[in-house]
C-alpha cells in the first residue's frame, strides 16, 4: 500500500515514517491491506479540522481522535488483483489535541497512540468495524493488538474491559 501523507498542525516528528511503519504492519496483519495497488491518504491535522469533517461527513458535531473514509467495499478489496492501476482505499484524519490528550491519559507516547489510531483507521478502510456487535469489536481489537505487538506497542485495550 502506498500512503499520501499530509501533516498540518502537529508537532515536529517523523510522522511520515510512523505512518509508513503502521501501514506496513497493518498489511502484514490484514492481507487485504498488502495489495500494492492500494493508496490511502493520512492527514495529521487539528481537532478543529477533524471536528468539521466529522460534522460534514458523519453528521456528528464533535471532535474525535481519528476518522476513516473508506472508498472501497470489503468485497471489492477481496477481488482486487495486485496488477493494474492504483486504487484509492480511502482517507484517514487524526486530530492532534485529542490524540495527545488520550495518549497522556493512557500513559503512552503520542507516537504509540498515533500508530494505534492509524492501524485502527486502516482496518476500518479494509471493512472492519466495531459498532454492530461485541463480537465484531473483539475481533477488530484482537487484530489491532496483534498488529501493534509486531511494532513493539502494548495492547491499547489493556485488560480487555472498555
Amino acid at each position: 500500500m502506498q500512503l499520501d501523507i499530509d501533516i498540518e498542525d502537529w508537532p515536529e516528528g517523523d510522522w511520515d515514517a510512523l505512518a509508513t511503519r503502521a501501514a506496513a504492519a497493518a498489511g502484514e496483519g490484514e492481507r487485504l491491506l498488502a495489495n500494492p495497488r492500494l493508496v490511502a491518504s493520512v492527514l495529521f491535522t487539528s481537532d478543529d479540522e477533524v471536528h468539521a469533517l466529522n460534522r460534514e461527513w458523519r453528521q456528528r458535531d464533535k471532535p474525535t481522535n481519528v476518522l476513516s473514509f473508506p472508498m472501497l467495499e470489503r468485497e471489492e478489496l477481496e477481488d482486487l488483483t495486485p496488477d493494474g492501476p492504483p486504487e484509492m482505499l480511502g482517507d484517514i484524519a487524526l486530530a492532534y489535541a485529542t490524540c495527545a490528550r488520550e495518549a497522556a491519559e493512557k500513559g503512552v507516547t503520542l507516537e504509540a497512540h498515533a500508530t494505534h489510531l492509524i492501524v485502527h483507521g486502516l482496518l476500518h478502510l479494509a471493512g472492519h468495524d466495531h459498532v454492530d456487535s461485541d463480537e465484531q469489536a473483539e475481533a477488530m481489537e484482537a487484530l489491532e493488538t496483534a498488529i501493534l505487538a509486531k511494532l513493539g506497542i502494548a495492547d491499547p485495550y489493556g485488560d480487555g474491559n472498555h
